[in-house]
C-alpha cells in the first residue's frame, strides 16, 4: 500500500516546484521524484537531466499547466487500495497549478 503524502511533504514539494519554475537548479530531489512520477513527465535518466531539459525559461511551467488535467488520478475511487495516495498527489499538483496560474 502506498502511503499518502503528509501535509508537510505536500507543502515542501509544492513550494519547491513553484520555485523551480523560475530556476530549475532549485528543484529538490524530493520534488523531482514527485514530478517525474506525474503523467506527462519523464525521468530524463536522472535529476540533472530533468533539470537540463526544463532549463529553458517557461518550459517547466508550461509542462505543468499542460499536464494538469491528466494529473488528477480520476481513475481511482475510494474503494481502491491506493486512493488516498493518489488524492494526495492530486492535491499537490493542484496547489502548484493554482499558484502558477496566479503568477
Amino acid at each position: 500500500m502506498l502511503t499518502p503524502y503528509t501535509d508537510r511533504q505536500s507543502a515542501m514539494i509544492a513550494n519547491n516546484v513553484i520555485k523551480a519554475v523560475t530556476n530549475p537548479d532549485k528543484l529538490s530531489k524530493q520534488a523531482y521524484k514527485y514530478l517525474y512520477l506525474c503523467s506527462g513527465f519523464i525521468a530524463h535518466y536522472n535529476h540533472s537531466g530533468f533539470m537540463a531539459h526544463y532549463s529553458e525559461p517557461g518550459k517547466l511551467k508550461a509542462a505543468i499547466l499542460a499536464n494538469a488535467r491528466i494529473n488528477q488520478w480520476l481513475n481511482f475511487t475510494p474503494a481502491d487500495r491506493d486512493y488516498q495516495y493518489y488524492q494526495s498527489k492530486a492535491r499537490i499538483y493542484n496547489r502548484i497549478v493554482q499558484s502558477l496560474k496566479g503568477a
